[in-house]
This record gives structure tokens, sequence and C-alpha cells, in this order.
């Protein structure tokens, strides 16, 4: 039976299954589209604490709809947090499970006239086309609509007085609104459907200016047909309402084409992972399972072609992966059995058994999704500007049409109603509310192809406007892997180059800097021992190195070792040209005694001098800071011609520098590898965490960089210029516009099919000028490849662990 208050131009989709929603307060469904806010441990109960679901919006047009969700959302007790996209059509909603339910926030959703969907649900994708072709007949039904009524309008626009009988010109008027009554009732629903919506809910969205409008001239038109001696009668406009309907919803099938094209990189991402895959069961046979079912310790089957579903170990077969969206190069890497996959990765070539170590959230994939998820949905501050604006020009929009039509009134009420249509039309703040988040999350989806994803939206405006680059050298400037070159054991300490190598590194084993993976790598290569000696309470000192306890049976006290740089070992240090060092000492009555120098082999990155020219060609000042020697530091800086170098430098140094930089009135942008240089990352205007070692989950960094290339950076910056260019653009166009054709409109210069042209228009001129933000070159100019792709070079610097 028909619900009597349903409404009538609701779409099917917009009215969602009780049970199908119901099923969503299973709490193993949760983690198909959210997580819990807190780390629980294995086993606690998922509903102690709040969870943060990501859901995809049905039936928003605008900022203002954005708006409206949000406070439904937030009414609901138990929901904590609500925020909503206009731009990806997204929402966020943190909510605590022993107060409410998803399907009790999401009929929130439902009662203020939008639909949610869970966002990693296969359901998001058939709505979404659904949508589309829907939006598709709406367009061609107005469009054939159209042209009919303009071949019966025709005759009367050409005529000259006393070639139309009165019969023949009724006869054309009663035909031109039965081809119109097909647009009013399907094309127009979706504006008819938000009005009623707003009017009910008491509140102002920018469809409900345009549906007015609509139904204003559709009436009117109607008043002359039916009573042609009447008010209305001099003059119909079913050619200027079939027009401006078929305009605007050519823009808005086109914008919503473009919108999916440029700013769907987060759903692309996030449907990475397959739907189900073949799990072994325990009589060895393989079914299709759904992936959210998977445990760690399953073992699964990835056919050739297949994404890898969760970070494992491949037990049987061997093949190649792409890992693109891990490191922003398209090579596959061969993965032999034995090896590493990771989720979100696909495989290449061959089908592999692989055993499932890590899920959802805790791989690197799960990482990213829920980074790029939090970008989507941030609101820079010239698009909170715009919502906060739109609201209010709405409704002075309506003012200013009522005043119009009563202006207009006395001379000719038909005229008046059809100036206050398309003030109604022409005004549309749409382009206004799309100027800047589109135009933000294009870049954000382009840099997220090249490699570098973005975490914070507003950190794009800052890089724009950034004039000096700081960048820290180890592991950013030089390859993070370093190679032992040499052991020097110190004269009289009796010991051996084996044994010195195997206890330094029994402490680097706890350190992921690269001098320390150097020296643990070369212990194991060489299979050395540390001759009984046991190490403990090891610790990391930031920008100095390692200091742990040791004992042995040969000593009768614990001693204390130390591994770094020489003055952290307490020894005196050696210049010249020996090479990147690492000193090893042990503390004997409250002297230091050095046990061995181990010099290193650090490798300049290839791209480092082409990144310092992009990044000048941009106007940017460049520096480097790091905590090595000073000797080092210029040698590195010297090679990729980088002016201004400091080295020596603490992490405290490298933050009191950065500081006195922004006191002068600089914007710095800061490059680390994210291991040690937090409070630097943290303290500058916009920053960059650089390498595949950064735990995302802690980084907070603005950007991080995914593969191994610096020149990402320049690009970033010249990315992020361009971007603020064409939001200013857009918002300099969305101004004009309305400055132009509000007062043309209110003169009565400007008819109802020119209103909905220029709307439709102006709408998707801002989408469009977004869009070539997806399609821009690299700007940095490659070197040859003798340049870029021999033997990287060797630095020989002494090196502190920073």
């Amino acid at each position: 039976m028909s619900n009597p208050d349903a409404d009538p131009w609701a779409s099917p989709l917009s009215t969602a299954a009780p049970d199908e929603v119901a099923l969503l307060d299973d709490p193993q469904e949760w983690s198909a589209f959210g997580k819990p806010c807190t780390s629980t441990p294995a086993g606690a109960d998922a509903q102690a604490g709040p969870w943060e679901s990501h859901v995809v919006l049905d039936g928003m047009h605008c900022a203002a709809c954005a708006l409206t969700i949000e406070e439904a959302l937030r009414r609901v007790p138990g929901v904590a947090e609500a925020d909503v996209s206009a731009a990806t059509r997204r929402a966020r909603v943190v909510w605590d499970p022993r107060r409410v339910r998803p399907s009790q926030w999401m009929g929130a959703v439902q009662k203020a006239g939008y639909r949610a969907l869970p966002a990693l649900d296969a359901l998001a994708r058939e709505q979404r086309q659904r949508e589309n072709r829907k939006a598709l007949w709406r367009w061609l039904v107005a469009g054939f609509c159209m042209m009919q009524v303009m071949m019966y309008a025709w005759p009367a626009y050409q005529a000259m007085p006393g070639d139309l009988t009165m019969e023949m010109e009724q006869l054309l008027r009663w035909a031109s609104w039965v081809i119109s009554l097909p647009v009013v009732l399907f094309a127009c629903g979706p504006f008819f459907s938000s009005a009623l919506r707003d009017i009910r809910q008491r509140r102002v969205s920018m469809d409900l200016p345009v549906a007015l409008g609509m139904l204003i001239t559709f009436v009117v038109s109607m008043a002359g047909t039916f009573d042609p001696t009447g008010p209305f009668g001099r003059e119909v406009y079913y050619d200027s309402l079939t027009m401006f309907v078929f305009f605007l919803l050519t823009g808005r099938w086109l914008e919503l084409r473009l919108r999916d094209r440029t700013a769907g990189a987060l759903e692309a991402v996030m449907n990475r992972l397959p739907d189900s895959v073949e799990r072994r069961a325990e009589d060895g046979s393989f079914t299709r399972v759904a992936t959210r079912r998977l445990q760690a310790g399953d073992v699964v089957r990835v056919l050739p072609g297949e994404a890898f579903p969760a970070d494992g170990r491949i037990l049987s077969g061997g093949t190649q992966a792409d890992e693109a969206l891990l490191t922003g190069e398209s090579t596959p890497v061969d993965r032999p059995e034995g090896s590493r996959v990771t989720a979100g990765s696909y495989n290449l070539r061959a089908p592999v058994t692989v055993e499932v170590l890590a899920l959802g959230s805790e791989t690197r994939f799960g990482q990213i999704v829920a980074l790029m998820e939090s970008a989507s949905l941030q609101k820079p501050r010239l698009a909170q500007l715009a919502d906060r604006v739109a609201r209010p020009f709405l409704v002075a929009v309506l003012l200013a049409a009522g005043l119009a039509a009563v202006w207009w009134w006395p001379s000719d009420p038909s005229h008046a109603l059809m100036v206050a249509v398309a003030v109604l039309i022409v005004t549309c703040p749409c382009a206004l509310s799309l100027a800047t988040p589109v135009a933000m999350l294009t870049a954000a989806g382009t840099l997220a192809r090249r490699g570098v994803l973005v975490r914070n939206l507003q950190g794009l405006e800052a890089l724009a406007a950034v004039d000096t680059v700081v960048f820290d050298k180890t592991g950013t400037l030089t390859r993070d892997g370093l190679a032992l070159h040499a052991v020097h054991v110190a004269p009289g300490a009796g010991w051996g180059e084996g044994e010195a190598l195997a206890l330094a590194s029994a402490l680097a084993a706890h350190s992921l800097h690269p001098a320390s993976r150097a020296l643990a790598s070369a212990a194991q290569s060489a299979a050395a021992a540390p001759a009984g000696w046991t190490v403990h309470a090891v610790q990391e000192l930031p920008g100095a190195g390692l200091v742990a306890r040791a004992s042995s049976p040969s000593h009768a006290q614990e001693t204390i070792l130390r591994l770094g740089s020489a003055a952290h070992a307490r020894v005196p240090a050696v210049g010249g040209d020996a090479g990147p060092q690492v000193v090893l000492s042990m503390e004997c009555e409250g002297a230091a005694v050095e046990i061995a120098r181990f010099v290193l082999s650090e490798q300049l990155r290839p791209e480092v001098a082409t990144a310092v020219r992009g990044l000048r060609a941009e106007g940017v000042a460049v520096e480097l800071l790091s905590g090595d020697r000073a000797e080092s530091v210029q040698r590195v800086a010297a090679q990729a011609g980088i002016g201004q170098a400091r080295g020596d430098c603490t992490p405290q140094d490298k933050l009191a520098h950065l500081q006195t930089l922004q006191a002068q009135g600089h914007h710095v942008a800061m490059v680390g590898d994210g291991l040690n240089d937090g409070p630097v990352l943290a303290g500058a205007h916009v920053s960059f965490a650089f390498g595949r070692a950064v735990p995302l989950a802690q980084s907070r960094s603005d950007f991080v960089v995914m593969g191994e290339n610096l020149a990402l950076v320049a690009q970033a910056l010249w990315l992020a210029r361009r971007t603020l260019r064409i939001v200013r653009q857009n918002l300099w166009w969305a101004a004009a516009y309305n400055a132009l054709c509000v007062p043309l409109a209110i003169a009565g210069y400007m008819p109802a099919w020119l209103a909905g042209l220029g709307m439709a228009l102006s709408s998707l001129l801002v989408v469009l000028n977004a869009a070539r933000l997806a399609r821009l070159p690299d700007p940095i100019s490659h070197e040859s490849s003798d340049d870029c792709a021999g033997a990287p070079r060797a630095v020989s610097t002494p090196l502190e662990v920073v």
C-alpha cells in the first residue's frame, strides 16, 4: 500500500529500505564503512568506544544541502561529530554505539530528505550509476520536449499581425502545454522534490529559487492558455520554461560527470580492494567470501588482475605486483614466493596463494584511505566562507525577486512575474559554492596519482604562499639506504672487526635511522656474533645516537655503550674525507673508550638538483638543516645546488631556525623523513614527510610523499599555486557573473531561458576550470638519461645519527 504522506516527486531510490538499513546495526558490519576512533585490544568489545563511519549521500546538490545534513546528524543523541562535503557528497560521522545505532542516524538523514549509504558498499556504486542514468533520461526528455515546444512557438515569433487566427494561436498554446507536462512532471522532479523538502524543513537551499521560477513560469503560462483574455493571456512562456530546464539539466549532468572524473580519486582508491576473495577452507578447497569477513591467518588465492585484499605473505607461486598506490611509480615489482604483498596492490601475472597478515586500518592501504577520507571532508577556509555566505545570499535572492515583481507589477503583471523568475534563476550561487572545493579536491586527486597524499586540504592554500623550503638531509636528500664501507677498530681495544660490528648491530637493531639499518644489515650479512655480550635498555636520542646497557661474563659490572656521533660517543671527532662515520664507545670507570668507527657510504638522490632548480624557478629559496657535521652538510648542499646550509643541528636548533625565518615574514615548508623531525614538521607553515618508512597513522605532516622522487615536492608546490590561481579565477567569475546578470534580470533585460543558460554555464565553467588541474603537464623538466639514470653519486661526509 502506498504511503499517502510520501513525497510524490521523490525518486524511488531516495527511500531507503528499512531491512537494508537495519542490517547495518550488526556490529560485524560496522567495519565495512568505518573504524573505532580508538584502538581496542584483541577480543575487546567493539561497542565500548566511539566509531567513525563514512557514508555516501544521495540527493545532495549544493553547499546548503551539506549544511542541512550536518545539522540533522548533529541533532541525533549519540552523534558527536558530523562533517559533510558538498563536492564529494560524502559524510564522516562520529557516533557512540552505546547511545545510537547506524540505522538511527541514517534515518535522521532520510527524514531530512536525503539518503545515506555505506561508503565502502557496492550499493553506493550502483546508486551512482542509477542516478547518472536517471539524470540522462531527464535531460533527454527535456531536450526533446524543448524542440517540440520551440516548433510550436516559432510561428508566433515569425507571424505578422493578422497572420495567425485566434483559434490557431490557441491551438499552438494547448499543444505547448501538453508537451511541457513531461518536463514539469518528470524532468523538473529533482528541483521540486528538493524545494518541497526545504519547505517542510523550514530552510532554504539552492534548488528552492529555481523550483519557484519553474513553477511560476508554468503557472503563468497555463493561466494564459486557459484564460487568453485574462491578465496573463497576452503571452505564454512554455519555450522559456523548457529551454532553461534543459540548460539547467545539461549543466547538472555534465557537472555530475566531471565530478565523478576529477574528484572521484577517493572512491577509486577505496574501491580498490575486491568485494570478495577466494579463501581456503579446512579441506583445502577454496570458497569465495566477502573481503570484510577475512581474519589474520586466513589463506586466500588471488588471481591475475585482482587486488590483494590484505597485507600478507605469498605461500606459493610468484608474480608481479602494481604498487603505484603506495609508491607513485607504475613500474611492476617482482613478488616471488615468500615475499610480502600489500593490500590494494594488483596481482599482474599469475595466481598466488597468500597468508593474510594484516587487515583494514592496520594495513598501509587502510592508512592511505583514512588519510584521503579525512582530507576529502575538510573544508578549506575559502570554502567555509562560501558556505556561510550561501544561505544569506539565497534569502537575499528571494527578497530581490519579490521586490522586482512588485516594481514591475503595475505596468505588466505577466512581465513582472517573469522578471522575478529571471532573478530567481540567474542568481543561484552554485558557482560560488563549487569554486573552492572542486578545485582543491581535483588537485588532491592529481597529487595522489603522482604519489603525494594530501593530509590537509588547507595545506594546499598554505603551500601556494611558501617562499622558503627547508630540507633535512639524511633520508630526504640522500637515499634511505647506506652501505658499510669500512670498519676501523681502535688500536689496543682488543676487539675484532666482526665482534665490534655485531655489538654495534645489537644497538642499531632498535633504530629506524638509515645508518642503523646499514649496520644491522651488514652484521646480518657477515653473520657476526657479539661475543657473549647482552644488550638491554636501549634508548635513542634524536639528533645524537643510541645508548644502552650491556653485560658480559668477562665483565663483573654492567657498562654503558654508545653508538652515534663522535660527540654522542664522547670521543674526539676525526675530520677529513674519511666518509660518513658512526662511532661505538664503551664507558669504563667514568671515561669513554672508543671501540670502533664504522665508515658508511651515503648516496645523494639523483633528482635532487632537478628538484632544487624547480623550486628556484618558482621563486622559492632553498635551505638545508641537518644534525650531521657541518662539513658533511656543506658537501651535500654543494652537490644539490643549495646555498644556505647548516649542520650540527639538534631538533631544537632546527625548530628555532624555522621560527626565526617565520618571524622574518617567510612562509616556510619543511621536508623531512618523518621519523624524528616531528617538532619541526609541526612548526612549519607546510610540512612534507618523505619516504616510504613514514607511519601514516602517526605522521602529522600536511603532505606525505609515497615514492622515492624528491621532485614531487616541487611539483606539489607548482600545482598548489596553480590551484589557488584557479580558485581565485572561479571566485572572481562567480562574483562578476552575479554583478552583471542580477541588474540585467531586475531591469527586465534577461529572459528566463537566458537566465537558465547563464546559471548552468556558470556552474559548468567553474567545474571545467577546476578540471584543468587533472591534466596539467609535469612542471619539472627531466634531466638526460645520463644524469638521472646513472649510478647514484656517493657523498663522502661525516655522518651523525639524526
